[in-house]
């Protein structure tokens, strides 16, 4: 495994020459890709760097302790040490998903449960853009459907990052994982009895898709306009500002019709439109890739039940991992972290477990 870390290192070495390199400093285009290269495997060579010192350092050891007693007492740490820097490095090994910095749309939509499911479904829509905001990130709803009551059957939100964000913490590293059926159980408001009822909600999250990734013929699009509908405030109902784009060749349909103008609808569309595509080629490509099979945490199934949130005992549980925690008011407030981290560590471990595998 770690031949690969030394075949990194050596990457690294050419890249640090080709910076310095006029030609290629002279073309701005060129030097920002190599510099994020560059950038990206410092953790794993500086990682492997380590384990080759602590390695070197155990073996002296443990050569120079048949000879001296004092190096003997020495090997137990050295041991300890060149194991946790192998752990590391292995770590770093793992093939990072490479939409991992990519900003993100959210789709969440009420399912079974009426009024109750749509109410939940904006208890859900709060949590992230709570969230997005506690992690800094930029939030814009895009498209909604709202109920009477104040729920949501739809809506549409982007997560974008203010800047380059870290390996791991960037919108997508985070939110894939959120993919799935969200079930609620509670009293609903609109309950007489106080029974407790069980609905849910559905959530997709994409990868948010540049015009130049994802091709949209003109042909291969119906557009039509309409009148806003539902509850809003000026403007709305009164001119043909909402946009409904149908992709002809998928069938996928996306509503728009938060904006004033239609020209700003019909853009807002085509961002989810083209979210929507690039995730459907990533799903086609992802399911005959070893490396998602290996995680047991994210899978395409958009109808797997993925968490629990039940009210009467405060309880929140992700069905993937075995996360549970009684804080279900935090969580809802946007402290999400800790159960996104146990989603990740889930999956990373699944990684790791599958990488292993491999090379014994």
């Amino acid at each position: 495994m770690f031949e690969s870390a030394a075949a990194l290192a050596e990457e690294h070495a050419t890249l640090e020459r080709e910076m310095g390199d006029p030609a290629i400093a002279s073309d701005p285009d060129q030097l920002r890709e190599i510099n994020k290269r560059y950038a990206a495997l410092g953790p794993t060579v500086a990682a492997y760097a380590a384990w080759q010192v602590a390695t070197d350092d155990l073996e002296t050891a443990r050569e120079l302790a048949t000879e001296d007693a004092g190096f003997a007492a020495e090997v137990p740490g050295l041991e300890a040490s060149a194991t946790e820097a192998a752990d590391r490095l292995r770590r770093l090994l793992i093939p990072r998903d490479p939409d991992d910095d990519r900003d993100v749309i959210v789709e969440v939509k009420a399912g079974e449960g009426g009024e109750e499911s749509a109410l939940f479904a904006g208890d859900l829509l709060r949590m992230y853009l709570r969230y997005a905001d506690q992690r800094g990130w930029r939030t814009e709803v895009l498209g909604s459907t709202e109920t009477d009551l104040g729920g949501f059957k739809d809506v549409q939100v982007s997560v974008k990052s203010k800047k380059a964000p870290q390996p791991g913490e960037g919108p997508w590293a985070r939110l894939k994982y959120e993919g799935g059926v969200h079930r609620v159980q509670r009293v609903p408001i609109t309950e007489t009895q106080g029974r407790i009822h069980t609905s849910a909600a559905g959530v997709w999250v994409m990868p948010e898709a540049e015009e130049v990734e994802v091709e949209i013929h003109a042909n291969d699009l119906r557009i039509d306009v309409f009148r806003s509908s539902g509850p809003g405030g000026q403007s709305v109902n009164t001119t043909d500002s909402a946009v409904r784009l149908t992709h002809l060749p998928t069938g996928t349909v996306v509503i728009c019709q938060n904006e004033k103008s239609q020209l700003q609808n019909r853009e807002a569309a085509m961002r989810v439109l083209r979210a929507r595509l690039h995730q459907m080629a990533m799903d086609e490509a992802n399911a005959a890739s070893a490396d998602i099979r290996a995680s047991q945490v994210r899978t395409v199934d958009r109808s797997e039940r993925i968490r629990t949130y039940n009210f009467a005992e405060n309880r929140i549980s992700d069905h993937r991992t075995g996360f549970k925690a009684y804080n279900l008011d935090t969580v809802l407030g946007g402290e999400l972290d800790p159960v996104v981290e146990s989603a990740m560590a889930a999956d990373e471990a699944a990684r790791l477990a599958a990488l292993g595998e491999g090379t014994a």
